[in-house]
């Protein structure tokens, strides 16, 4: 098996994992034509492309960690929430502020992606919707 049938297989385990475990949830909630989008746009990365998403996620990750300790998410480094905006745009069709506003404030609602971001600083999940909403232009 050649390494791109091995990274093929791979982003189809990927969604086919994810189908099994949320498919129902998401297709109910954004619709199958968004989550077909979705997936098809995964299946058709390259593997530089998919380095590049889990390069940027990682980014992501780092830098929410050092924003939170300032405590403002209008600050210039929680306002590289464009991080997160690019790393969207490689699993998105579309981008819009207002369905970014709208994923933000899911990672709130939603106990799951709460905990997630929560994990190893409380907070951290409402801080990043902060952030996201001053981005976006949707603060509260």
């Amino acid at each position: 098996m050649t390494d791109k049938e091995k990274f093929e297989g791979f982003k189809q385990k990927l969604i086919d994992d994810n189908e099994k475990k949320y498919g129902k949830e998401i297709r109910n909630k954004y619709g199958a034509d968004t989550v077909n989008k979705s997936n098809a746009k995964l299946k058709n990365m390259t593997q530089e492309e998919y380095e590049e998403a889990t390069r940027l996620a990682n980014e992501v990750n780092t830098t929410l960690a050092e924003a939170f300790k300032t405590g403002d998410p209008a600050g210039a480094i929680a306002q590289k929430a464009d991080l997160h905006k690019q790393w969207l745009t490689y699993f998105w069709n579309e981008y819009s502020k207002e369905a970014h506003a709208g994923l933000a404030q899911m990672y709130m609602d939603d106990e799951r992606f709460k905990a997630y971001y929560d994990e190893k600083q409380p907070g951290t999940a409402e801080f990043l919707r902060d952030a996201i909403h001053v981005y976006t232009g949707f603060k509260k």
